[in-house]
């Protein structure tokens, strides 16, 4: 059993510890870290973890002209408009079959 003045010990760090949780609850949060805007141009691979499709169809319907893309130099990047437009025709194109059908 512990004696009165190991409790007295005890009760004293205790009483520290909480008012050490006390002021580190006090301090105000740390400051939001600032997120960058969202990409104009994708790299191929991007549009297509976006589209949720391969790497390979997405270059197979970048060469075909079926997802849109620009050259920089020696870099081939899918706008990210395009990326929308070609999910949306896709949805457009899905719709109007269906109601043909």
């Amino acid at each position: 059993m512990a004696t009165a003045n190991e409790l007295t010990q005890l009760a004293a760090t205790l009483a520290k510890l909480a008012e050490s949780l006390a002021t580190s609850e006090a301090e105000p949060p740390p400051a939001p870290v600032r997120q960058m805007p969202e990409r104009v141009l994708l790299t191929v691979e991007e549009a297509a973890e976006r589209l949720g499709i391969g790497r390979t169809l997405a270059f197979r319907l970048v060469k075909t002209g079926q997802l849109e893309s620009v050259q920089i130099s020696r870099l081939r990047r899918v706008p990210a408009s395009a990326v929308r437009e070609f999910a949306e025709r896709l949805v457009t194109d899905a719709a109007a079959q269906n109601s043909a059908a």
